[in-house]
C-alpha cells in the first residue's frame, strides 16, 4: 500500500512551547484516517506542516513523498483542504468564491463537467451562491470551502474540523461526500473532536495529545484496548454469583438489570458464563471511540471538575485561562 503522509518524530516549537513532540503519523493510499485531539493537542500545527503552510523545528514530514515546505505549489494541485474557520472575500458572491478556488486548484471552472458538480453540490448543500461573502454566516462560509473542495477532484483531502458551524443536517451531507470522494479513491484526513462522525467515517483512527500520538490503529483494533457494556435481566443469577466471574468488572445492579463491564477481547468467554448462570434480555455494547478517547484525556477532565467543585489539588489549574483551555480539551 502505497503511504500519502508520513511524518517521524516531527517537531514544532515556538519558543519554549512544544505545538508538536515527536509526532509519527502514517497515512496510506485509500484510507478515512481520523485525527482525534482536543484544541491544543497539535492537530491544526500537524496540517499546517503538511500543507507547506509551517515549517517544522525538526523530524521528517512528507506528502506524496514530497517535502511540503519545499514542494507545496505542486502539492496543492492534488489536495483539497478546508479549515475550521474559513475565510471569505467580501465583495465576491458565493459562486464567485467557489469558482475562485476551484482556479487556484487548476480547474477549467467552464468546463460542463465541472458546472454540473458545482450545480448538484449547491443542491446538496442547500447553499445560495448569489449573496455577498460579508452576508454569509459561519455555517455558509464553510460551505463556500466545502463546495469548493468537492467540485475538484483530488488525491488527498484534509479537512481540520470541517463540520464546524454546519447544522446536523449538512453535516450528514459532509460526510455522504467525503463517502463519495473514498469511493472514487482519494484518500481523507479527518481531523475532528466529534466523535460519532470520526466513527462513521474512519476506517483508521489516530488520537494526538501533547503533540504525539498515544493510540493508533483500526476502530476494531482500539476497541480491544477497552471495555464492552454488558446488561442483562436476571433470569437466576444473582449479583454475587455474576460478580465472581472472571473478567467481569464493577457489577451491579441497576432497577431490575445488571450491568457490568468485560474487556472487550474477553467478551466470548465471559458470556457462556453468565447464560449458564440464567439470563434474559442480553445486551452488549462495544465500546465508542469517545470511550477510548477519554481514556488519554480523561485525568484532564476529572482535575477540571474537582477545581471547579472546590476540591483543587497542586496539579489543578490554577487560572482562568489554564481552566478555558482545560475546558477545550475535554
Amino acid at each position: 500500500m502505497t503511504t500519502v503522509i508520513a511524518t517521524q518524530d516531527l517537531a514544532k516549537h515556538y519558543g519554549t512551547v512544544h505545538a508538536l513532540d515527536g509526532l509519527d503519523l502514517t497515512v496510506e493510499h485509500g484510507q478515512v484516517h481520523g485525527f482525534l485531539g482536543p484544541n491544543g493537542a497539535g492537530k491544526s500545527t500537524a496540517i499546517r506542516i503538511l500543507l507547506g503552510l509551517a515549517r517544522r523545528t525538526s523530524g521528517q514530514a512528507t506528502v506524496f513523498g514530497e517535502d511540503p515546505w519545499e514542494r507545496a505549489v505542486d502539492l496543492h494541485r492534488r489536495i483539497a483542504y478546508v479549515p475550521g474557520d474559513v475565510s471569505v472575500w467580501p465583495n465576491l458572491s458565493g459562486g464567485e468564491a467557489v469558482d475562485l478556488l476551484a482556479r487556484l486548484r487548476g480547474a477549467r471552472t467552464n468546463d460542463p463537467g465541472y458546472q454540473r458538480e458545482k450545480k448538484r453540490l449547491l443542491d446538496a448543500f442547500q447553499f445560495d451562491p448569489r449573496k455577498k461573502g460579508r452576508a454569509y454566516s459561519k455555517g455558509n462560509r464553510q460551505k463556500v470551502a466545502l463546495i469548493a473542495a468537492f467540485a475538484v477532484p483530488a488525491d488527498l483531502y484534509i479537512f481540520d474540523e470541517p463540520t464546524s458551524g454546519l447544522d446536523p443536517l449538512m453535516a450528514v451531507i459532509f460526510q455522504h461526500e467525503v463517502a463519495r470522494a473514498h469511493a472514487n479513491g482519494a484518500t481523507v484526513l479527518l481531523s475532528s473532536h466529534i466523535m460519532s462522525e470520526v466513527e462513521q467515517l474512519c476506517d483508521r483512527v489516530s488520537i494526538i495529545r501533547a503533540g504525539r500520538i498515544v493510540e493508533t490503529g483500526t476502530l476494531t483494533q482500539l476497541r480491544h484496548l477497552t471495555r464492552s457494556d454488558v446488561s442483562f435481566t436476571p433470569a437466576g443469577a444473582t449479583l454475587d454469583q455474576v460478580s465472581r466471574i472472571p473478567d467481569v468488572h464493577d457489577a451491579q445492579q441497576q432497577g431490575d438489570r445488571i450491568r457490568l463491564a468485560v474487556d472487550s477481547d474477553r467478551t466470548a468467554t465471559v458470556l457462556p458464563a453468565l447464560a449458564a448462570l440464567g439470563i434474559d434480555d442480553l445486551r452488549v455494547a462495544p465500546p465508542s471511540l469517545e470511550e477510548l478517547f477519554l481514556r488519554h484525556y480523561g485525568d484532564d477532565l476529572a482535575t477540571l471538575e474537582a477545581a471547579e467543585e472546590g476540591g483543587r489539588d497542586d496539579t489543578a489549574p490554577t487560572t482562568r485561562r489554564e481552566r478555558r483551555a482545560l475546558k477545550g480539551r475535554a
